[in-house]
């Protein structure tokens, strides 16, 4: 029995960037050749079927989902709120934002400890399917990389983070960045809008799920982990705790602890392993090795997941 996916996009060309790109690509490659039967935000839900029998949803919307969460919501608990896995696509820009990224992150608002759901396997067949397209469109000026766990949403200063847990399907945000280069680059969106039928693509390695603290909001130790395999294991990375989120949302005290067990309840399978950036705060490491004491899990220096087969999980 196949397995249900759903990716928001928004398909306007007078709004935004990346997405109607994306959109349009889908459509150009024959992906959204099915029709869903229903509508979202106006448009229609368009449905791709795999040989799997795995099933592919685009809802266009007219402007990112996270921008105006309390007027998507309803529509997207009434039609997809039993699929396994979503993505909003979108485009990634910042000040000192690296240059001609490919990422997908999951979403929270660390400051206040909601999480939302994620789903490790998934997101790593859709990171290791990204670079694969990547690759095949010889983007050799690209990377795919992840990015700590935020939720955009969170910079409306309107906005509720409590509403992305209302939504219960693991989401992931998927992007082109981090210049209008970036996002006006058709092989760039190209390699997007393939490497999302990869969702379900898995590869059969036992994944270990791992919690990642620490560390800055691109930190190229935990994006190099998703890549990483040895003897038919390979690391599950998700939520990612940075540095500054940990300084902002007081994790030093108890507020951490609960926000933090609130993070490991949002990874589907738990955690085996805690990872820490060697640079954080005392403060910080002795948040790990309380939560880590908790759960039972070893706790390890980010230096370690250099050499995987050195490193112990726990078993669940």
């Amino acid at each position: 029995m196949g397995r249900k996916a759903v990716f928001f996009i928004c398909d306007r060309h007078d709004w935004g960037h990346v997405s109607f790109n994306v959109w349009d690509i889908l459509r150009e490659e024959g992906f959204l050749d099915g029709e869903a039967g229903f509508t979202f935000d106006g448009g229609k839900v368009m449905k791709h079927i795999d040989e799997a029998g795995n099933e592919y949803y685009f809802a266009p919307t007219k402007i990112a989902i996270c921008l105006d969460y309390p007027h998507y919501l309803p529509e997207m608990n009434e039609h997809f709120s039993d699929f396994d896995v979503s993505g909003m696509v979108t485009w990634h820009e910042g000040a000192s934002a690296p240059q001609n990224v490919l990422t997908v992150h999951s979403l929270g608002d660390v400051v206040s400890g909601i999480y939302d759901p994620a789903d490790p396997r998934c997101m790593r067949n859709l990171i290791l399917g990204i670079d694969r397209e990547r690759q095949a469109l010889r983007l050799d000026d690209y990377s795919v990389v992840t990015e700590a766990t935020h939720w955009s949403g969170a910079y409306d200063d309107d906005s509720d983070p409590s509403l992305l847990i209302k939504f219960p399907v693991p989401m992931m945000d998927i992007e082109v960045g981090s210049d209008p280069a970036s996002w006006d680059d058709m092989d760039a969106c190209r390699a997007l809008a393939r490497g999302l039928m990869h969702v379900f693509d898995d590869d059969g390695l036992t994944v270990h799920n791992l919690l990642c603290v620490g560390g800055i909001h691109f930190q190229p130790d935990w994006a190099e982990a998703v890549f990483r395999q040895w003897d038919g294991q390979t690391f599950g990375i998700t939520h990612i705790i940075a540095n500054q989120w940990l300084v902002d949302g007081e994790y030093e005290n108890e507020k951490g602890i609960a926000r933090t067990e609130a993070c490991i309840s949002a990874i589907a399978g738990g955690v085996e392993a805690i990872v820490f950036h060697d640079k954080m705060k005392a403060c910080y490491k002795d948040l790990v090795r309380t939560i880590g004491a908790e759960y039972d899990i070893p706790i390890y220096k980010h230096q370690r997941l250099r050499n995987p087969e050195t490193l112990e999980f726990a078993k669940h």
